[in-house]
């Protein structure tokens, strides 16, 4: 295989299979003799990941829009200097579950309408786009139930309920209109297996 992109992102709404999929493509590429590194968001390094137990846990209500938007980029922040431009650097190939679209979606049209101030924040303290993102698109009631079948305490979202997973979906898909260069859509309503034939196919293309 040739090389492939070197900095990857999965985003869609939860329970899309971004965890899974962004997985077994880390396992592929280091088959294929590629050293990759496997993060997520929000987390991926020791500040981020304490920062992430305060927005993924609690009452849905805990904080604001505007308070997740300052959190989420301090974490991203974080993360960038501490795990994605070291890895970088080594010339390795970063595969991330989830990065800043999943603000623009979350925060910046589903829950405060903040969008401008996202992108104000972004361009300030993160500057930096992936070279391929693989948007994973499903039927929100079905991604909600596997969401919330998974019985872990990072449900905080997961419990605005489906409206809010509709919106994002919405948001998410209006991201390929928005940045065509690097955002493709796979239908993840199929087998794990087809999923990630389709993604490799991508991978290759880039």
């Amino acid at each position: 295989m040739a090389r492939p992109a070197r900095f990857i992102t999965f985003e869609g709404i939860d329970g899309s299979g971004k965890s899974t999929q962004a997985r077994r493509l880390a396992d592929s590429l280091r088959r294929a003799g590629h050293d990759v590194v496997l993060t997520r968001e929000p987390g991926g390094s020791p500040g981020a990941e304490d920062i992430r137990r305060l927005v993924l846990e609690g009452d849905p209500d805990r904080w604001s829009a505007e308070t997740e938007l300052l959190l989420f980029t301090a974490a991203r922040r974080d993360h960038l200097e501490k795990t994605i431009q070291p890895a970088l650097a080594a010339d390795k190939i970063v595969i991330c579950d989830r990065f800043a679209d999943s603000t623009r979606v979350y925060q910046g049209i589903t829950r405060g309408r903040l969008r401008a101030k996202v992108d104000q924040l972004h361009s300030l303290m993160i500057g930096c786009e992936p070279d391929l993102t693989v948007i994973l698109d499903m039927d929100p009631a079905i991604g909600l139930a596997r969401a919330k079948g998974r019985g872990g305490t990072e449900e905080r979202f997961e419990d605005f309920g489906e409206d809010m997973q509709v919106r994002m979906r919405a948001g998410f898909l209006a991201l390929v209109d928005e940045f065509p260069q690097r955002c493709r859509v796979v239908d993840a309503m199929r087998p794990p297996d087809t999923i990630a034939a389709d993604i490799a196919a991508l991978i290759e293309g880039c």
